[in-house]
């Protein structure tokens, strides 16, 4: 009875542990340079997943501030690619848009509007792939919202 208790623990730890995608700063998979943790349609500050830690809240391909889904804290909405501000799908209020691993400004898609590049879980600024280049390290896999949340802590 003890072993299977214990064999439980460890599958429901490895269950849980495999849900989290950590982002790290730059090239790093080091504890110091971890930014936020994404788990269960949630962004934690760091290590974290306390409800207190929360940055944003993914829900319905819309992201809000924080642990609530009020349309006040709402940021932005994804639909098709495409990232509006708050709760429109006006084309003026295209914050960026992501097409086959690239982000580019509104509702572009020249090579001359690329923000950043996505390859092998590493973001990079501008259409480079060079190491030097790399904004964050991602160590997992996300969705297309769950992405946008995790940009948006790094693009301002």
């Amino acid at each position: 009875m003890k072993k299977l208790f214990i064999t439980t623990l460890l599958f429901c730890s490895t269950i849980t542990l495999l849900a989290q995608v950590k982002i790290y700063k730059g090239n790093s998979t080091f504890l110091t340079d971890l930014v936020c943790t994404v788990e269960e349609g949630k962004v934690y500050k760091g290590d974290s997943n306390f409800r207190l830690d929360v940055i944003f809240t993914i829900k319905d391909s819309k992201i809000y501030k924080g642990n609530f889904t009020f349309i006040k804290d709402l940021i932005a909405t994804i639909k098709n690619g495409r990232v509006y501000k708050g709760n429109s799908f006006f084309q003026g209020d295209i914050l960026f848009n992501i097409q086959d691993g690239i982000i580019y400004k509104g509702d572009s898609i020249s090579s001359f509007d690329i923000i950043a590049t996505t390859e092998d879980g590493k973001v990079y600024q501008g259409r480079t792939t060079f190491r030097s280049d790399i904004l964050f390290t991602i160590d997992g896999e996300l969705t297309l919202e769950e992405f946008v949340a995790v940009w948006l802590l790094f693009w301002k």
